[in-house]
């Protein structure tokens, strides 16, 4: 590959970068505002201006300087074996300089108030490359707050013209609702008169603002992000495989941001997943195991209600009847496994079903008009469920040989029948985990009728009141596993916050139903272990069954995110 030195380091880059391109690959610090990868390059904020070296072919490859000496863009400067560029050179520095006491003449000293406080490159800019005093003793210009949408407020004050909100409406989401208006000190970024910011990737402008201009409603004030942490997952209320960040803190999530993934979401989430997670801590959430006595359904401690599941669902096994576990498409492929190998403990011929995959209206691809295969092409899927290929592969493998196949949802409440008594399934184990508490369809409810019901769901609902014993179960951000999404990628996610108290991992869950059932020998038979590890259990399933799940072993995509530590002051050893 060619080769450039920046900064007296050498560099490779791909024909046709520029050259902040291949030193922002290289990890060499130059310091930029208005580049982003994913956006055109405008070059306006001028702060990653340097000097730039290059051999003239007329003067035997002598090094002479570009343009004679100007200070050039590196983001919009074509990088060109053998150059020499200084961001660090006297001149350089100087602009550097210039460039920040310029963005800061007319900016808000409200940092302590300011959301964007912590994570903010005007903040780390200033203190890098700025001047330590300001020499501006007129009057500031002073902007207004703006609410641009349903997600995003503006304060404009903090604005440093950068415009990288302004091309994502007009090239990602191509709904063009930004502008700039004004010019020189009253320059601002505003809304097209009676437009709001109201597209399904609107919040992706808060990411992409490098101050504290942009800001999401839903976090404002919520949080210092220096008490943050960042827990890489995957999104797990639609099919799309989405990669984010989950950021809670002390056991709760207060936002979620994109995780970068070129081949999946690329630098954008949808809003949908971005907002979706507030299920997680709904006041719906059932947090302890209840089981019906003499008509009523009472709380109880796990331990009995897993033994009156186990007990329940081998009564129904011993009068003839059959078992049939139905499992919901937002639960991870390990929770299928786990509750998987619980029925086969519990009934030998036990049958399988996907739940009810919850839809709304069709795929979108932005920008309008793209094709899905679009290199700049980002797909909002119209299926709101994060696992059903995942959770059907693993069904098939487990349980669906032996019992004529994995049932869809319309199949099996048919299979069901109404009210018990034209079906030989008498038990049943029916998982939720969805948004919402009322999932189920009259159908279903109807079909389970006269049945042995063991719910495992998060939410209060009809399935939950109607159960003969429930479980408490846990959303995807407060365990481990993976999903598979609509592309057929396998993605692993980590564990954010743990359970809500009174409440199990699925995954667990189907554990402890298993050693209710048979006790360790039953265990060891499904290559379970008494407490769940979701890497163990995909290291299972690829082993015992190495034809249908070996991409368990070897295709999952593992969650991961750069950890990358500086301190703010020097060190020497003494």
């Amino acid at each position: 590959m060619p080769k450039l030195t920046i900064n007296g380091r050498e560099c490779e880059f791909k024909p046709g970068e520029m050259i902040l391109q291949a030193a922002n690959r290289a990890s060499v610090a130059v310091p930029q505002y208005c580049y982003h990868d994913g956006l055109s390059i405008v070059a306006s904020c001028r702060i990653c201006l340097a000097e730039v070296w290059a051999p003239n072919p007329r003067n035997n490859n002598a090094l002479e300087p570009l343009m004679g000496g100007k200070l050039l863009p590196t983001c919009q400067t074509a990088a060109a074996e053998g150059m020499v560029v200084y961001t660090d050179s006297p001149k350089s520095i100087a602009n550097q300089k210039a460039v920040m006491e310029y963005l800061l003449i007319n900016h808000p000293l409200d940092c302590p108030v300011c959301d964007q406080a912590g994570e903010c490159f005007l903040q780390d800019y200033s203190y890098e490359y700025g001047r330590g005093a300001s020499r501006f003793e007129e009057q500031k210009v002073k902007q207004p707050k703006k609410d641009l949408g349903p997600h995003v407020y503006l304060y404009a004050d903090r604005c440093i013209m950068c415009s990288r909100c302004v091309r994502f409406t007009r090239e990602v989401s191509g709904t063009a609702e930004l502008c700039v208006s004004g010019r020189g000190n009253k320059e601002e970024i505003d809304v097209f008169p009676g437009r709001a910011l109201d597209n399904e990737l609107s919040a992706n402008v808060v990411d992409l603002c490098p101050v504290g201009a942009l800001l999401e409603k839903d976090f404002l004030f919520a949080q210092r992000v220096w008490f943050l942490k960042s827990t890489p997952s995957i999104d797990g209320i639609t099919a799309s495989g989405d990669n984010i960040l989950v950021e809670h803190n002390e056991g709760k999530v207060y936002r979620v941001k994109p995780r970068t993934n070129m081949a999946v979401n690329r630098w954008w989430i949808s809003d949908e997943v971005r907002f979706g997670w507030k299920h997680v801590h709904s006041d719906d959430r059932l947090g302890e195991p209840r089981r019906r006595q003499f008509g009523t359904p009472v709380g109880t401690e796990w331990g009995r209600a897993l033994r009156e599941a186990a007990e329940g669902l081998k009564k129904v096994v011993a009068g003839g009847g059959r078992l049939l576990l139905m499992v919901s498409p937002m639960l991870s492929c390990e929770d299928a496994f786990a509750l998987a190998a619980a029925a086969r403990a519990l009934d030998p011929r036990a049958g399988a079903a996907v739940g009810p995959i919850p839809t709304r209206g069709q795929d979108r691809v932005y920008p309008v008009g793209s094709a899905p295969d679009a290199p700049n092409a980002f797909r909002v899927y119209a299926e709101k469920a994060p696992n059903a290929r995942g959770v059907r592969r693993v069904l098939e493998a487990v349980l669906g040989a032996g019992s004529g196949g994995v049932l869809t949802y319309a199949q099996a409440v048919a299979r069901l029948g109404k009210g018990g008594g034209s079906s030989d399934i008498g038990g049943v184990i029916v998982t939720g985990n969805y948004t919402t508490g009322g999932w189920a369809g009259k159908e279903l409810l109807d079909a389970l009728a006269g049945k042995f019901v063991v719910a495992i769901d998060t939410l209060a609902g009809p399935i939950s009141d109607g159960a003969d014993v429930l479980l408490p179960g846990a959303p995807w951000v407060e365990k481990s596993g993976s999903f598979e999404n609509a592309r057929g990628m396998v993605q692993a996610f980590e564990q954010a916050i743990p359970p809500r108290e009174g409440a199990r991992a699925e995954a667990q869950i189907g554990t402890d139903l298993v050693h209710a059932a048979g006790g360790d020998a039953a265990l060891a038979a499904a290559g379970l272990c008494t407490h769940f590890n979701a890497a163990n259990a995909r290291s299972a399933m690829a082993t015992r069954h190495p034809g249908e799940l070996s991409v368990f072993a070897t295709g999952v995509c593992a969650a991961s995110v750069p950890v990358e530590q500086t301190a703010d002051m020097q060190v020497v050893e003494l």
